[in-house]
């Protein structure tokens, strides 16, 4: 039993620790889904590197994990304000030609992630961009601005 809830309080820890750390562009998961696979793949190896080399003991854990992510992805369905809280929103880092320095501070986003991914979108200028969005999966949605001069 005790094993089931050091399982249950790892995934819980390493979702809030992934949303503190923040996001970085260019990543296609979201916190949520990046914890399930890195937390789930670590247990994968409890039977075989650690003290309890019990394969009961590790599916047990890797069940709870499984059962603690679909109960999650349950209420973040039911209650779109858990679903704020795991997955974070969008946030906005340019708006018609101003930065949001606050919002790129807090989130280590440099002038010049954006303006790459505006060279993605085939966009040379700043004046051609109307938003630029960090999406919860970490990406930047770049808005065309609806007239070019």
């Amino acid at each position: 039993m005790g094993g089931v809830l050091r399982g249950i309080f790892g995934y819980c820890f390493l979702v809030l620790i992934v949303r503190l750390v923040g996001r970085r562009p260019g990543e296609q998961m979201t916190p949520f889904d990046f914890v399930l696979i890195f937390f789930m793949g670590g247990l994968t190896l409890t039977p075989m590197v650690g003290e309890d080399r019990s394969i009961i003991n590790a599916l047990s854990i890797i069940t709870t994990i499984a059962a603690t992510h679909f109960a999650i992805a349950g209420l973040k369905q039911r209650f779109p304000a858990f679903g704020r809280i795991t997955d974070g929103t969008p946030l906005v880092l340019l708006a018609r030609g101003q930065w949001r320095t606050e919002t790129m501070k807090k989130m280590r986003i440099q002038a010049q992630d954006v303006i790459a991914m505006a060279r993605d979108n085939g966009l040379q200028r700043l004046d051609q961009i109307d938003y630029a969005i960090l999406e919860r999966n970490g990406e930047i949605s770049i808005i065309k601005a609806s007239r070019e001069e």
